[in-house]
């Protein structure tokens, strides 16, 4: 059980760490460091979605022969659909856009782009979670260090994203202590979620290519609606594409190695 709770609060850890930056850094983010940070971002879910999820569930489903592919993609299918309703349903706001998205609200700007970067958390929460499920059940090929690194490679991708959440906040007029918490915040929910998923699909244990197949729905959902039109946004977008073919690259290696 220490080693589940250990591995839930690794990407919260990295949230926590990025978020520590507006102490450290006097002015906003560039541009192109953020597409940077963003690219990467995308590199190490795009990769985990593969290898720590969907090859997983495509394996454990063997037994079914040919047919070893469809608990995967019903699983990937309810992942991209719940990650749609919660994005109607959410009141949101991106980094560097003025429309809102979601149901229409009267929360502040500062509380919508909080809700926009915890709306992209929940699948990493949950991605996180229904590993370490699978690694208690024993259930398939996850491994305690497959599991480890997907952690891992949460973490780190989730340290940019703290800071890309705390520096603007900062910039925008808020104190530096209450940047630092809400960037905090809005990485709390992946523990939470993560937790919660460990525990619903350990009760489960059969529907387990399921539970891995929807969260990497939910996070290549992230990717594709968020995530890599920021990266490509403005000019000289290829320092995006470079630093997702270095998070994907880092986070295949993590995978094989440490799984």
């Amino acid at each position: 059980m220490t080693t589940v709770i250990t591995g839930l609060l690794i990407p919260f850890a990295g949230t926590a760490a990025g978020s520590a930056c507006v102490f450290l850094l006097k002015k906003e983010l560039k541009p192109g460091i953020q597409r940077a940070l963003t690219g990467f971002a995308a590199g190490v879910m795009v990769a985990a979605s593969i290898w720590s999820l969907i090859i997983p569930a495509i394996e454990q489903s063997a037994p079914m022969g040919k047919f070893a592919f469809l608990p995967a993609f019903i699983g990937f299918w309810l992942g991209i659909l719940f990650l749609l309703l919660l994005d109607h349903i959410i009141p949101h706001l991106h980094r560097n856009i003025d429309q809102a998205e979601g149901l229409k609200s009267k929360l502040t700007r500062t509380t919508m782009m909080v809700l926009a970067v915890t709306l992209h958390n929940i699948p990493e929460g949950m991605a996180v979670g229904v590993v370490y499920a699978g690694l208690m059940s024993g259930s398939g090929n996850i491994t305690a260090g497959g599991a480890l690194a997907l952690a891992l490679g949460i973490a780190i991708q989730n340290f940019p994203e703290g800071a890309i959440i705390s520096m603007p906040l900062y910039s925008e007029g808020k104190s530096k202590l209450k940047s630092f918490w809400l960037g905090v915040l809005s990485g709390a929910v992946e523990p939470v979620f993560g937790a919660l998923t460990v525990i619903i699909a350990g009760l489960v244990v059969p529907a387990m290519p399921y539970f891995l197949s929807f969260a990497a729905g939910a996070m290549l959902y992230v990717v594709v609606e968020e995530l890599i039109p920021e990266m490509s946004a403005g000019e000289h977008s290829n320092i995006g594409v470079i630093s997702f073919a270095i998070g994907f690259s880092l986070m295949m290696a993590l995978d094989v190695a440490l799984g």
